[in-house]
């Protein structure tokens, strides 16, 4: 069962603002996990890279860091509907992490401390559309919004920006997640409205 924060009040969109089919503004951060919050120490956290013949690209906490940052300033739409305008990140391009792979991948999954997992076409990862982040709003990620480092994919429902990231699985085949095998939609773009299968 979701762990839902309280706070889950409507708010018309800020001006000027689009909203997505379904959605309202919140200016809270609600919280939603699908079980409890992991909490990994960056002295031990590691994430990799997991082309599909097993060759395995590895960063550390330290390795991250000195790898180029970037400060996207993006919309966050969840599928229980709020949306949060102008949410402020630091973190890693997936176009760093990925430029020395070499991989005829079409899809990546997803794997979080903790044993959460969701899939996405690897395309939905390039070309400036998805960092590994570790900052929000000017502090370190706290634990329960993904802390140490979580995917970022603002551009599809916020299930796919999976916390407490610690694997990418590049695969030839696509393999839902979590949430998709339970009946979400396998893609999740929020201006389709594609919350659930069949959507």
């Amino acid at each position: 069962m979701p762990i839902i924060s309280p706070g889950f009040h409507g708010r018309r969109p800020a001006d000027g603002k689009k909203l997505p089919p379904g959605q309202y503004e919140t200016f809270d951060f609600p919280v939603l996990s699908a079980g409890p919050t992991p909490h990994v120490p960056q002295e031990t956290w590691e994430l990799a890279v997991i082309a599909e013949d097993g060759r395995r690209h590895t960063w550390d906490w330290a390795a991250l860091l000195k790898l180029p940052m970037e400060t996207p300033t993006v919309d966050l739409h969840c599928v229980t509907k709020w949306s949060k305008y102008d949410t402020e990140w630091r973190g890693v391009s997936l176009d760093v992490l990925l430029e020395d792979v070499e991989t005829a991948a079409d899809f990546a999954l997803v794997h979080s401390y903790g044993g959460y997992t969701t899939n996405l076409p690897l395309e939905d990862l390039l070309d400036g559309k998805a960092w590994i982040v570790h900052d929000y709003d000017g502090q370190e990620l706290a634990p329960e919004h993904g802390g140490p480092a979580r995917l970022l994919v603002p551009h599809l429902y916020l299930w796919k920006s999976a916390k407490w990231v610690r694997a990418i699985e590049l695969r030839l085949d696509d393999e839902p997640g979590f949430w998709e095998s339970a009946g979400y939609h396998n893609y999740g773009d929020p201006w389709q409205e594609q919350r659930y299968r069949g959507d």
